[in-house]
């Protein structure tokens, strides 16, 4: 994907509503299929700042990739799931944050649906809808 197909054009306004916004389901996530449903919500872009809402199905597996062109944070909301990243393994439930620093790899398995926040710096466009 070239860099501009991985730009987002800014939020208009300053304000969203998560249930007004369209649902993206992903095929890709850097160029690798997602074993199960994950679904997102493009709560905000900003020059700087991409925020999501994701939901990740119980038993999807999200393969082992990693992003060269910016960092990701992310909150579990509610849920389970175990994070790999680089080489340290976690179980994350309902108020766990985490770190995807550039060009570390990382892998997630959902143990339960999951909802969570993802804010992206700079706001890069990693996946592809189907």
């Amino acid at each position: 994907m070239s860099d501009t197909e991985r730009s987002l054009p800014r939020t208009e306004g300053y304000f969203s509503v998560r249930d007004d916004l369209p649902v993206e389901r992903l095929a890709a996530v850097e160029g690798v299929k997602p074993k199960g449903i994950v679904e997102i919500r493009r709560l905000m872009v900003g020059e700087e700042i991409l925020m999501l809402h994701v939901f990740r199905e119980k038993g999807l597996v999200d393969p082992v990739h990693k992003h060269l062109d910016h960092e990701t944070v992310a909150y579990l909301i509610k849920g389970r799931l175990r994070l790999v990243i680089g080489d340290q393994e976690f179980i994350a439930e309902a108020g766990t944050s985490w770190i995807h620093p550039r060009g570390v790899e990382h892998f997630s398995e959902a143990l339960e649906d999951c909802e969570q926040l993802e804010i992206k710096s700079p706001p890069k466009k990693t996946w592809v809808s189907e």
